[in-house]
Parts: C-alpha cells; structure tokens; sequence
C-alpha cells in the first residue's frame, strides 16, 4: 500500500461510516448522519465532499496528553467555542462563550472535542448557512459501533492519535464519494 501525504476519506452515497486511508493505514470512521454530500447546508448533518486543510488541533489537557503532531496545537478552554449562527459575523469562527449567537461549545462533557482539528472548510470566505464547525474528532462509540456525528469525520482515539503523528501542516484531508466498481 503507498504512503499518502493527504488524508482520504471515502464511503457510498447515504453511508454513516467510512474508510479513511492515511500514511498505509485504513480506518473505519464515523460520518455525518446525512452520509457524504456535495451541497452542504447548515444543519443537514452531511459532511462535505472536497479537500481541505487542517487548520489548527485542539485538545483537552484535563483528559488527553498533548497529542504528538506536528499542527499548530492550541489547548481548550472551558469557554471556547464555534460560531454556528449562519446571520452573524463570527459565523464558522472560533468564539468566546458566553456569545450572543448560537455557538458549538468545544469544551464538551462527552469526549468527542477532547481532540479536534479544525477543518478548512468554508473559511476561505465564509459563505453564510454553507455549513460551520466540520471538524476531524474523536468518534462516540456505542457497543463496538462508531455513531455518527452532525457533519465532521470522527476516529477512535488511538486511530486519531495513529493519523496524527503522521500529519504535517501541508497534510489536507479529501473527502469524496467511494467509485463504484
């Protein structure tokens, strides 16, 4: 198997779980609940089709030792958090809380944010009600079975640390819609 400088996730139309091919090794990643979509809209809870950089990684230092990677690290706080108010300024950007716009908290009582990687996904300009918070994270497991999340890609926490060692600040990650044979 080659080694690939950029994160490939892939999985059929509708699909909640997919594959994710980073560095020669594949993982089983949890998807948005709408499956990969090409048009992503503000709560649809798809996770979009494209390519995009891994802007920045924030982790929970009360939980998860720093994680080994060479992105920008930042730790989280108990008042941070992610504009998701398509009619605000702020909107898919990091925030205070409290905030006078509905926000994604980052500081989570589950674990799913106790790592997350910012994704370049509709930043570069924000475009209002295209979708906000798509996020690379730790994935809920419930019995063996990765659930899926609001539109980000997900790993267990030992794939995610796993990919992250690998990662450098070039590394994007390409999600797309799996070819049908």
């Amino acid at each position: 198997m080659s080694i690939s400088i950029n994160i490939h996730v892939t999985a059929p139309k509708g699909a909640t779980l997919g594959r994710l091919r980073f560095h020669g090794d594949e993982f089983i990643c949890a998807l948005g609940r709408s499956g990969i979509v090409t048009a992503k809209r503000e709560g649809d809870g798809g996770t979009p089709i494209g390519t995009f950089p891994l802007r920045e990684l924030r982790y929970r230092p009360d939980r998860v030792a720093r994680p080994v990677s060479r992105l920008t690290m930042i730790e989280t706080l108990p008042d941070d958090g992610w504009c998701d108010a398509p009619d605000d300024a702020a909107y898919n950007r990091f925030v205070k809380r409290p905030y006078g716009a509905s926000t994604e908290t980052l500081w989570r009582d589950d674990q799913l944010y106790d790592i997350a990687i910012m994704l370049g996904y509709n930043d570069a300009p924000v475009k209002p009600g295209a979708g906000s918070a798509i996020f690379f994270h730790l994935a809920k497991d419930k019995d063996g079975v990765l659930q899926p999340t609001e539109g980000c890609v997900a790993l267990r926490l030992d794939d995610m640390r796993s990919v992250l060692a690998n990662v450098t600040p070039t590394t994007q990650m390409v999600i797309e819609l799996a070819s049908t044979p």
